[in-house]
């Protein structure tokens, strides 16, 4: 694992910023945590990211978190990908 940003899926709706950071503050010191949002609907997406203070700490949350069960849900923890470019995709409106 290359760095201490970790990829978090399979959340319950009602999962909340805070409840995250409290999910993964038991395996370290938890320097920042996201649920994902729909931008038009402002409900969670079911996915968010946990940035850990350490290397060490987000390897010993993924080992301990993934797979687990969270209300009804199985938590999918790993490391998380660089953002990758976005292309495109946009309203397909000329913008003359």
């Amino acid at each position: 694992m290359s760095n201490n940003k970790l990829y978090v899926g399979g959340l319950p709706y009602s999962v909340t910023d805070d409840k995250l950071q409290e999910i993964f503050s038991p395996h370290g010191t938890v320097e920042s945590a996201r649920v994902i949002t729909d931008r038009m609907t402002g409900r969670s997406r079911g996915f968010g990211f946990v940035e850990m203070s350490s290397q060490a700490e987000a390897e010993e949350a993924t080992k301990n978190l993934n797979g687990t069960d969270l209300e009804g849900r199985s938590l999918t923890v790993n490391e998380a990908k660089p953002q990758q470019e976005r292309s495109g995709g946009g309203g397909g409106r000329d913008r003359w």
